[in-house]
């Protein structure tokens, strides 16, 4: 049977290990109840737009993925067939570049470039064969990502609406030493149980990421303030209206506090990299 493109589907939010509880906690936040919560995600039911909006305001996520079709696959080939089946050619145009990404568990796959290959061609066969054209793919994850999970026989291919990690929050342009995954921080603060009024104090503090999260968390600005590009962007079913407002929404409930938060390090660079990445 072919698969059908719903308007409401499965929606996976991946995060690094151990921080779903977090993750889940800002998700029912948001009004969603979850479905599933595993150890590196949540899962709920949902359409595109629930999708711009989990990833203008999530702070611990990773991925936003909509799924398209679950099947099963015994081989490459029958993942090939299966994906060409999917309506591609109604969800992005042939001027939208696209990219391929995969999490593959499968004794018939050692590399998962291969299976990331199967999916471009069938996706670019797909394309051919209700075009006569096809549009083109590369690595980069600026324009629609597709994302392949394939464990065992089992498979499901989603779009993976937000392209570029979350857990890179976008204000960070000198990260320094080792740096703090801004998702993981963000985890931290959350963890500490801080009441965002009393002062937040970041010894050794590198860039700055701790003390930026936290300023952000007390005055309520969300990630999505910071980054203007997404893969639900290149979507033909994009609803630009919807992401302004939500947008307007966020900029709208940033609100102002007098509380002091304290960067310190004994390198004057590191001082230097956290003034310039707090400026943003």
């Amino acid at each position: 049977m072919k698969p059908e493109i719903n308007l409401n589907s499965k929606i996976i939010i991946t995060c690094s290990n151990r921080l779903s509880s977090y993750l889940q906690h800002e998700i029912e936040e948001l009004g969603y109840t979850p479905k599933r919560v595993f150890k590196t995600g949540v899962e709920l039911i949902g359409n595109i737009n629930d999708c711009i909006k989990l990833n203008l305001h999530l702070r611990c996520a990773s991925q936003v993925l909509f799924s398209l079709h679950t099947f099963q696959a015994n081989n490459a080939e029958e993942l090939y067939e299966n994906i060409f089946l999917v309506e591609w050619e109604k969800l992005f145009s042939l001027q939208t570049k696209f990219s391929v990404t995969c999490n593959v568990h499968h004794p018939s796959i050692n590399n998962e470039l291969f299976a990331n290959v199967k999916v471009k061609d069938a996706i670019v066969d797909r394309f051919r064969f209700k075009t006569g054209e096809r549009p083109d793919s590369g690595a980069d994850l600026t324009g629609v990502v597709i994302h392949l999970y394939w464990n065992e026989s089992g498979a499901e291919v989603f779009i993976d609406t937000s392209g570029e990690t979350l857990s890179k929050h976008g204000y960070r342009k000198i990260p320094g030493k080792a740096p703090m995954l801004e998702a993981l921080a963000s985890a931290t603060i959350l963890a500490s149980k801080w009441d965002r009024n009393s002062t937040f104090i970041n010894p050794m503090c590198g860039s700055g990421t701790l003390a930026i999260e936290a300023l952000m968390i007390a005055t309520k600005r969300k990630p999505g303030l910071y980054r203007t590009n997404y893969s639900f962007m290149h979507l033909t079913y994009f609803d630009a209206k919807f992401y302004r407002k939500e947008m307007a929404i966020i900029e709208a409930n940033i609100v102002s506090l007098s509380i002091k938060i304290i960067a310190t390090d004994i390198d004057e660079n590191a001082i230097k990299n956290a003034k310039a990445n707090a400026a943003y």
